[in-house]
C-alpha cells in the first residue's frame, strides 16, 4: 500500500516505519523535526529509514495547511498513520499553544486531505491520557473520558471527537487507538526510562513522583507497531448494534472505532525502577516529590477490544523490554 506517516522521526513513528517498509509499504514520512527534544535523534531515526528505495521524508507541519494539501496531491495515499502530535503532560502547563497548533489545527488539516483524497483508513495517536480523572480500573473505552486532567489529554479527547464527526458526515473510515506509556529502543528523552537510565549512568538523583505511589502500564513498542499495523489493515464500518438510545463511547453508528493499545498489566513505578537498577547492575539515587499537575496515579488498559478486533495482546515484559532499551542506550551513547 501507499501509507502516508506522520511523525516518522518520532520514536513510534520510526518504529512503525520499519514495519511497514518491511513488509513491502511504500511510505511517504514527514515531521516538523522541532526541539522539544533533541532533533539530533531524530535525524538518527530517519537514517535508519532512509537507505529504503520505498521510503520518502519530507520536512513538513502538519499545522502547515498549504503544505499539507500539495503532499497529499502529490502522494495519492491509501491509508494514513497519523502520530505527530505535540507530546508531553507537564509541556502543556508551560507551552499551550504548541499543542492547539499541532495537534487539533494539524488534525484538522489531516482529517481534511482524507476526506477530500479518499482516503480508505485514517489511523491516529489518542493516549492514555484521555482517562484523565476517572479512578475505575482498567480503563475501558466503554467508559466516559469527559474529565481531562492537562490541556494534552483535552487535545487528544477532541482528536477523537473530530474524527468521529469525519466518519459520520463523511463516510471516513477512522481509528483512534489510546497509547499506554509506551517506551523501548529509540524512545523520547523526556520519558521516565530515558531520564532514569540517563541519570543512573551519571550518578545523578532520579524524581519519583507521588513518593513512588504511581502505577503505570508500560508497553513495549513493538507491541504498540503490532496492534497500529493490526489496525490499520482492518478497516472499520458501521457497528450495526450501536444503540442511539443508549449509546456506548466505544461504539458508532459511523465507521469509527477507538482502542486500547496497553499491557494490562500495570507496574508499580518502584519496580520499575528496579528493573532498571538490575538491568543497569547500579542503584538509584531516588528524590521522593509530590504528583505534579496532570499527572494520575495510575493507568490500566483494558485490551478485550483490541483482542477481538484484531487477535492481538500486547504481552512483552517490562524486564525485556527494559534490558532491550538499556542495550540500545549504552550502544547510541557509548554510555
Amino acid at each position: 500500500m501507499k501509507v502516508l506517516v506522520t511523525g516518522a522521526a518520532g520514536f513510534i513513528g520510526m518504529h512503525t516505519t520499519e514495519r511497514l517498509l518491511a513488509r513491502g509499504d511504500e511510505v511517504t514520512g514527514i515531521d516538523n523535526l522541532n526541539d522539544y527534544y533533541d532533533p539530533a535523534l531524530k535525524e538518527s531515526r530517519l537514517e535508519r529509514l532512509r537507505p529504503s528505495p520505498r521510503f520518502h521524508f519530507e520536512k513538513l507541519d502538519v499545522a502547515d495547511r498549504a503544505g499539507v494539501e500539495r503532499l497529499f496531491a502529490r502522494g495519492k495515499f491509501e491509508r494514513v498513520i497519523h502520530l505527530a502530535a505535540q507530546a508531553g503532560v507537564r509541556h502543556s502547563l508551560k507551552n499551550p499553544h504548541a499543542y492547539i497548533d499541532s495537534n487539533l489545527v494539524g488534525f484538522t488539516n489531516i482529517l481534511e486531505n482524507c476526506r477530500h483524497r479518499k482516503v480508505k483508513h485514517l489511523v491516529y495517536a489518542s493516549s492514555s491520557s484521555v482517562y484523565g480523572g476517572n479512578t475505575r480500573l482498567p480503563f475501558s473505552e466503554h467508559d466516559n473520558v469527559d474529565h481531562p486532567v492537562s490541556l494534552y489529554a483535552a487535545t487528544k479527547k477532541a482528536n477523537e471527537l473530530m474524527a468521529h464527526a469525519y466518519s459520520h458526515l463523511y463516510g471516513l473510515p477512522t481509528t483512534g487507538l489510546r497509547f499506554f506509556t509506551v517506551y523501548g529502543p529509540w524512545g523520547r528523552p523526556d520519558m521516565a526510562l530515558f531520564l532514569f537510565v540517563r541519570a543512573i549512568l551519571e550518578g545523578q538523583p532520579i524524581e519519583v513522583f507521588n513518593h513512588g505511589k504511581m502505577q503505570r502500564d508500560f508497553t513495549y513498542i513493538d507491541d504498540i507497531v503490532e496492534g497500529v499495523v493490526r489496525t490499520l489493515d482492518r478497516v472499520p464500518g458501521p457497528d450495526p448494534d450501536f444503540d442511539a438510545s443508549r449509546p456506548d463511547p466505544a461504539r458508532s453508528q459511523a465507521p469509527y472505532r477507538i482502542f486500547n493499545i496497553g499491557n494490562h498489566s500495570p507496574v508499580e513505578l518502584l519496580d520499575f525502577i528496579e528493573a532498571i537498577e538490575a538491568g543497569l547492575g547500579r542503584r538509584a539515587i531516588k528524590n521522593f516529590r509530590p504528583i505534579q499537575p496532570g499527572d494520575v496515579p495510575a493507568t490500566h488498559a483494558d485490551t478485550a477490544e483490541l483482542a477481538a478486533w484484531t487477535d492481538f495482546r500486547p504481552a512483552t515484559s517490562v524486564r525485556d523490554g527494559v534490558s532491550r532499551f538499556i542495550a540500545w542506550y549504552r550502544a547510541y551513547y557509548g554510555a
